[in-house]
């Protein structure tokens, strides 16, 4: 049942019960919400703007939270609806305009769909926006006449999203053919050249989350136990500095905050579960667009024709961008310090150039005990953990949408892919696994961060040398419509995957109560190599293959091209407008001072950070 308490007269709360409110809750809520009271009736007349009905918000989960530690029970969401008015901007990409409130705000009107086969990958990849090129797909039916069967819905989604551009880096990975002639080295092994000829004091680098080089003795202060309340005690520490950069690029010119909020997020995510646990400190953003047009008329701008934009406007972009990534910095902890910004368009010959899709790229820097800066390999019987939030529709298939230009598929595939954004819940999960850090007998064998693919993606990568089984019906499923390959394939609500030794399975358990990041036993290594997602109690089994299938021999990406000759025009100068193209060069953003960017955020916000 929905319920509506009014706080102001342009703002209502709906909220949503399994059972009655008592006259104590009515007033506990009344007291939450500000003052506001409840609204007796079961709809409210009126244009309002809220969120998505199929998009849960990161305030709705943490607002459910407060009452349920007020002792209120059964509450499944609670959201902000606000009066419709002509100087309300509304983001169509997270928000929706609603022709009254009723019982069915929320109500989307779903069944939870079967398990599925697939008999025609093609057709299914094409429906999906899963970017399968003509060799993944020959490849994946060859493995279902080995199976002799059809392979399921989640298995191929699965293989899109594991072997996607985002996940496996195809490009850089693939074989290049220039004018004829193949490459000796792709992009990636030409990368790699720098740090295997002048390894220098690295330590890990290209097979982990992070890299990490060696750092310096330092002084940990840290809990004497993270368990309870403690002491905090000094003890001089072996580090090792982790780096990391990532970049974000179609979430980020589909929905700019989210897409810089969670590139920011996962680039954090990436640092924590480097090694077997480490500790982000400072964070830096990159934003490259075409001409944002803050003001009419500037000369560099003015003879070039602006485009209809897919989504937002450059100018919407670098601002919605700059506010997600600070503002998740912000609410995790972690100082945004640095940065640069590049806008960037140019015309000739009938040629247009800029960067229409945008580049935002996340970076940090972190620290962890020398001794953590490996993965340990697992054993047959340890246990799989999953920390972190409900499973919700939503990142799905992101990885795959982003293999493809912005615009190729539809908008609801390519809205559906957008992650969200919740900083608190990470935070959550990343005072256990600072815990971990810190501490001089960590027990986590190995972490991965949940990116693109969800589950799928990030417990597959930690079974990758044993084999593992998931059993679905212990993750924590948020909304009760989604489907097996929705619960395994979704991004939501930031989220960690360990392997540890059962034994230690209390422990880690009792710090996560004391820290509220919830904690899900969700399966064991197996030591067959196989994968299998499977639901003893209505016997599906959505996903049940060898590894080898996911990670052995997908096919190799080749690229042929040939070499393109083009010359463009000198630029001519007047020395007599020297001022005017200083003046000029000093106003462009890349330039100019980016107060406009960069104050908006606490670049202190976890003290002791020095650029």
């Amino acid at each position: 049942m929905i319920f509506f308490f009014q706080s102001t007269p342009d703002k209502i709360y709906g909220l949503e019960s399994q059972f009655s409110l008592s006259p104590e809750d009515i007033l506990k809520l009344e007291w939450l919400f500000g003052n506001a009271k409840r609204l007796v009736q079961e709809t409210v007349e009126g244009e309002f703007v809220g969120p998505r009905k199929e998009m849960v918000t990161p305030w709705s989960t943490n607002a459910v939270e407060i009452t349920l530690n007020m002792g209120i029970k059964g509450i499944s969401r609670i959201e902000e609806f606000f009066l419709k008015k002509d100087n309300l901007q509304t983001d169509p990409m997270l928000q929706a305009v609603y022709k009254g409130l009723d019982q069915k705000i929320f109500h989307i009107g779903l069944q939870p769909a079967p398990v599925k086969s697939v008999p025609d990958i093609e057709a299914y990849s094409r429906q999906e926006g899963l970017a399968l090129n003509d060799e993944e797909i020959e490849y994946l039916n060859n493995i279902s006449k080995e199976l002799d069967r059809p392979l399921t819905d989640s298995e191929v989604f699965g293989f899109s999203q594991v072997n996607s551009e985002h996940c496996r880096h195809k490009i850089f990975n693939g074989t290049f053919v220039i004018d004829g002639k193949e490459k000796e080295s792709s992009l990636f092994q030409l990368i790699k050249k720098t740090s295997s000829e002048h390894p220098n004091k690295i330590v890990s680098a290209y097979k982990d989350n992070v890299a990490f080089i060696s750092g310096p003795k330092a002084q940990q202060f840290a809990p004497a136990r993270q368990d309870r309340a403690d002491f905090f005690t000094t003890e001089s520490i072996d580090t090792v500095i982790s780096l990391k950069a990532e970049t974000h690029n179609f979430p980020t010119t589909v929905e700019p905050f989210n897409g810089a909020a969670t590139g920011t997020g996962g680039e954090i995510r990436d640092r924590l579960a480097g090694g077997t646990a480490s500790i982000p400190l400072a964070g830096t953003a990159v934003y490259m667009t075409s001409y944002p047009r803050s003001e009419k008329g500037r000369n560099w701008e003015k003879n070039l024709e602006e485009r209809r934009w897919l989504y937002q406007t450059p100018l919407d972009i670098l601002i919605k961008a700059s506010n997600g990534a600070s503002d998740f910095g912000n609410k995790f902890g972690q100082p945004l310090i640095c940065g640069s910004l590049l806008t960037f368009e140019h015309e000739e010959e009938d040629r247009h150039y800029g960067f229409d899709k945008v580049i935002m790229l996340a970076g940090g820097v972190g620290y962890s005990r020398e001794k953590y800066s490996k993965k340990k390999s697992p054993s047959t019987g340890d246990k799989i953990i999953v920390m972190g939030g409900d499973n919700y529709r939503i990142g799905m298939g992101g990885g795959a949408v982003s293999s493809v230009n912005t615009g190729e598929f539809s908008n609801a595939i390519e809205l559906n892919a957008i992650q969200r954004s919740n900083p608190e819940m990470q935070k959550r999960v990343a005072n256990v696994i600072r815990a971990m850090a810190e501490n001089p007998d960590n027990p986590i064998i190995s972490i991965h961060d949940h990116g693109a693919g969800g589950h799928l993606n990030c417990l597959s990568e930690l079974v990758e040398e044993t084999g593992g089984t998931i059993q679905m019906e212990k993750l924590p499923v948020g909304d009760v419509t989604l489907s097996a390959k929705e619960i395994i394939g979704n991004e939501s609500q930031e989220r960690m995957g360990l392997v540890v030794q059962e034994k230690d399975v209390v422990s880690l358990r009792q710090l996560s109560e004391r820290e509220r990041a919830p904690f899900y036993v969700v399966g064991q290594t197996t030591g067959d190599l196989r994968f299998k997602f499977e639901n003893s109690i209505t016997g599906e089994k959505p996903i049940d293959w060898s590894l080898h299938h996911l990670f052995g021999s997908s096919p190799k990406t080749v690229l042929e091209d040939t070499t393109v000759h083009r010359s463009f025009e000198e630029p001519a100068y007047q020395t007599e407008q020297f001022e005017t193209y200083l003046r000029a060069v000093l106003q462009m953003e890349a330039v100019a001072c980016k107060d406009w960017l960069t104050n908006k955020v606490d670049r202190s916000v976890s003290g002791r950070v020095a650029i």
